[in-house]
């Protein structure tokens, strides 16, 4: 038996592998992963006795599971006291010795690295110029929990966690069906994330598609730790503070839009999947509206687009009116808002903007801090704003009410809540400026925005503009399921209406 360990890819057949500005040459597999990983205690690196040679065994702590390994593995290979053959050494054992549902051969000594950094147990045989890794994978991460933030008052409790193989199960396990496609990309020269390319095989544009893989593939970014790294990548270039890249966190949500022709994108350690492409009328829907009446999903998608009209149109309005249009105010009305304006600092503008800064560091607070003293950022925030501000005559309280109802109406859609905070600080200086003159030019602008975003051949308000009647049954109304479940809605279908 050779008492050395036989070099994993012969000495003048290795190629460089780069850690910083070091190379390593070794012939020694064990002693190769040793120096690789120098002074990190989780790679563990171990020799043994199969048969009539040596093998080594090399993984890394945490990201395995013990047991599989010394039950499934490490203890068949040494139990084996026969003769290994002189050919197909590490089909044998893999046939022959250990029983494993997952099973690769590798000669890439780079790959085989990077396979035991996601997990997998590395087999070195001697004598053997390949190496068998294991799937033995037990990748901390926490458990199948209902969702935080698309909470329904229906359906599913199950929302995407961080592990990109659970998401994949959750969708697979909804969508019983041979035609879909879940294919697996790696971005970012570091972290080299993989990220699931979810798509209905005969629903999806091939086109389209194809266009979404050569996007993700043309990433060159060193780190991809997020949904938000990929989403300019698959967004449209137009400059718009709207995005046809949607979000969701919920599987039933993702496997419907699959269903309907649309692409779903999962990222390894992101609880989201992207959707592509998004409309805009899909940010007032939510999958409660498929689970009530139609009747009752029309009134709260009513309620969800003049949510979003008010919180970015009312301050503005407001602001416009108090300034430049006092007429359309009740003269008892008008009367209490100049005692109390004259009783102010500042004029509705900037009392507007001061309240709508302040509430947003509110917020933002309120996001970081932790759960135990949240409640505390709350209460301070409402005693300063609400109380001491009016009492101190800093604001009014016409404006305060106004900006209370803005911040709760902002709430109800919140994929759109950062174009939301924007456009409000936008309207108010345009209203305390130019008046309602200024916002109709404002929403004119706003509108045109809006018709000329358009993304893989589908304009960001199908189709409402440009309209089309057979596609307009699940927009603002619905119909019945029934009906719905006759004609399902195909994205597709709206691509002749952009060209």
């Amino acid at each position: 038996m050779n008492e050395n360990i036989s070099p994993f890819i012969d000495v003048n057949d290795l190629p460089d592998v780069r850690f910083g500005n070091v190379k390593f040459y070794a012939n020694d597999n064990g002693k190769i992963i040793k120096d690789v990983f120098l002074n990190c205690f989780d790679i563990l690196v171990k020799e043994g006795v199969c048969g009539d040679r040596k093998v080594v065994f090399a993984n890394c702590d945490g990201l395995t599971n013990s047991r599989t390994i010394i039950e499934g593995v490490v203890k068949p290979i040494l139990s084996f006291k026969g003769e290994l053959p002189k050919k197909n050494v590490t089909k044998f054992v893999a046939s022959q010795i250990i029983c494993n549902t997952e099973l690769r051969f590798q000669k890439s000594l780079d790959l085989a690295i990077e396979s035991l950094l996601r997990g997998c147990l590395l087999v070195f045989i001697d004598g053997v110029e390949e190496c068998l890794m294991v799937g033995v994978q037990n990748i901390p991460g926490r458990s199948v929990d209902e969702p935080n933030y698309e909470v329904q008052e229906n359906g599913s409790r199950e929302g995407f966690v961080e592990i990109l193989k659970t998401n994949m199960t959750l969708a697979r396990k909804r969508l019983v069906n041979v035609n879909f496609k879940i294919e697996v990309l790696e971005v970012g020269v570091s972290t080299k994330t993989k990220i699931a390319v979810c798509y209905m095989d005969g629903k999806v544009d091939k086109a389209v598609l194809q266009e979404v893989k050569d996007r993700l593939n043309s990433v060159k970014m060193d780190t991809i730790l997020g949904e938000t790294y990929l989403r300019k990548t698959l967004d449209t270039k137009r400059k718009s503070m709207f995005t046809m890249v949607g979000k969701t966190e919920r599987p039933d949500t993702m496997c419907a839009k699959i269903n309907e022709g649309k692409i779903a994108i999962l990222i390894d350690g992101t609880p989201y999947a992207l959707i592509v492409p998004r409309l805009f009328i899909e940010n007032f829907q939510t999958f409660d509206d498929y689970l009530n009446r139609p009747y009752y999903a029309a009134f709260m998608r009513t309620i969800r687009i003049l949510s979003f009209i008010i919180s970015v149109f009312l301050p503005g309005s407001f602001v416009a009116i108090g300034l430049f249009h006092q007429e359309l105010l009740p003269e008892k009305m008008l009367y209490n808002l100049v005692v109390m304006e004259s009783n102010t600092l500042f004029t509705l503008t900037v009392e507007a903007l001061i309240i709508h800064f302040i509430y947003e560091i509110v917020r933002e607070a309120g996001l970081r801090v932790p759960k135990s003293i949240g409640h505390a950022v709350s209460i301070v925030g409402a005693l300063v704003i609400g109380d001491a501000a009016v009492t101190a005559g800093l604001i009014d309280a016409p404006m305060l009410i106004v900006v209370a109802m803005t911040a709760i109406t902002s709430l109800v859609e919140t994929d759109l809540y950062h174009a939301i905070a924007v456009l409000r600080i936008a309207f108010i200086i345009i209203g305390g400026t130019s008046g309602f003159f200024g916002i109709m030019v404002g929403v004119a602008i706003l509108i045109i925005n809006l018709s000329s975003i358009t993304d893989y051949g589908v304009y960001f308000l199908s189709p409402l503009a440009p309209y089309n009647k057979s596609l307009f049954r699940d927009t603002v109304t619905r119909l019945s399921m029934e009906k719905l479940g006759k004609n399902i809605f195909d994205i597709n279908k709206l691509k002749g209406d952009s060209k």
